[in-house]
């Protein structure tokens, strides 16, 4: 797709057509607060509720701002629909559980990962009798033996791993995934639509955490699934029962956050890509994590991936100023005194 086709669609994707038919529609979708719906007769609400007809019937459910968002990630991510959640690890947990992983079938999950995800991974998950084997997906061959011996439901990576910015060849894990009868679930919160469409490329499911760069104002917590029709049915499924669902004025802000995605992006990644030059020239920085650079160990397959569009953030070491990642423009952050925190020292020695 061209990209300046995903900046229009970023502009009006997921718009409402409020007062449609009555002469006049909002230019700018509305909030809808409501948590209940009324209708003209019992047998109406009873036909939206066993699904015979289009509706709304209560918030955990649906509601007409969390549509309009899930519209508009659904037409970036290029996806048949998409299930948004009150939280990106909100978003982890119904991905993993919509793609099988449970205590018959396991997982198998890059090692370096969001700490959070770890956390879920080993401190939830695995007392629940998952099994589970962390992996350098940068290794395919290792990548190939993890899920010939664990046989998992899947396979989970990031597109821009959290923290150390290592790049996953998609489409090469996808084979490999589908090879093993696994579903590959793409962590696309550090690449975002702008760099990289992990569906594209093979993936069966592309989640971010929306509070990043699809907000991008620092101001709104959310995460998200693409997916196809059929495995966003299962995702809702499980939402609408254990409850993670997005309230409607942080939809808004995504949505609106949505509109300026391509600028925010084409910036964000022409000045990293200045800073990592800078970076990598002063002698008190030790380490540069930067895609964009030469010296990246994954810096061809980036360029290829992302299609010149730029790399995305920058980390390096020496950085004190605390903060979650990415949740604020630009704001400098330590990951080993924040998410890094929830990774036991032994794998956050190993992945530094």
């Amino acid at each position: 797709m061209p990209r300046i086709k995903l900046a229009t669609l970023a502009v009006h994707a997921g718009s409402r057509a409020d007062g449609a038919g009555e002469g006049w529609r909002a230019t700018a979708p509305p909030v809808h607060h409501s948590v209940s719906y009324s209708y003209p007769r019992m047998a109406d609400l009873d036909a939206v509720f066993d699904g015979r007809e289009q509706g709304y019937t209560y918030g955990r459910y649906a509601n007409p701002t969390v549509v309009a968002l899930e519209e508009a990630v659904a037409a970036l991510e290029g996806a048949e629909a998409a299930v948004a959640y009150a939280s990106g690890m909100a978003a982890v947990h119904g991905a993993l559980l919509g793609a099988g992983v449970g205590a018959a079938r396991g997982l198998v999950c890059a090692a370096d990962v969001y700490g959070a995800t770890r956390g879920l991974i080993d401190g939830v998950m695995v007392p629940q009798g998952v099994g589970v084997a962390y992996v350098d997906v940068n290794d395919l061959k290792a990548v190939a033996d993890a899920l010939r011996q664990v046989r998992p439901a899947a396979l989970f990576c990031e597109a821009i791993s959290n923290p150390l910015l290592r790049v996953a060849d998609v489409g090469a894990l996808a084979d490999l995934a589908h090879q093993a009868d696994a579903a590959l679930i793409v962590d696309s919160t550090f690449a975002s639509p702008w760099l990289t469409r992990p569906l594209e490329l093979g993936a069966d499911y592309a989640m971010a955490s929306a509070t990043k760069y699809l907000a991008g104002h620092g101001d709104a917590l959310a995460g998200v699934v693409a997916c196809s029709a059929e495995r966003s049915a299962a995702l809702d499924a499980t939402r609408r029962l254990m409850g993670p669902s997005l309230a409607p004025q942080e939809a808004w802000k995504v949505r609106r956050g949505l509109m300026t995605l391509a600028l925010r992006m084409r910036e964000q990644c022409a000045n990293a890509q200045r800073v990592a030059f800078w970076l990598e020239t002063q002698p008190r920085v030790a380490r540069v994590h930067y895609p964009g650079l030469a010296s990246h160990p994954q810096h061809s397959l980036a360029s290829r991936q992302f299609e010149g569009r730029g790399h995305g953030g920058v980390r390096f070491s020496g950085c004190a100023t605390p903060g979650a990642a990415g949740a604020h423009p630009g704001r400098c952050d330590e990951p080993g005194a924040a998410s890094g925190q929830l990774v036991t020292p032994q794998p956050r020695a190993r992945r530094a």
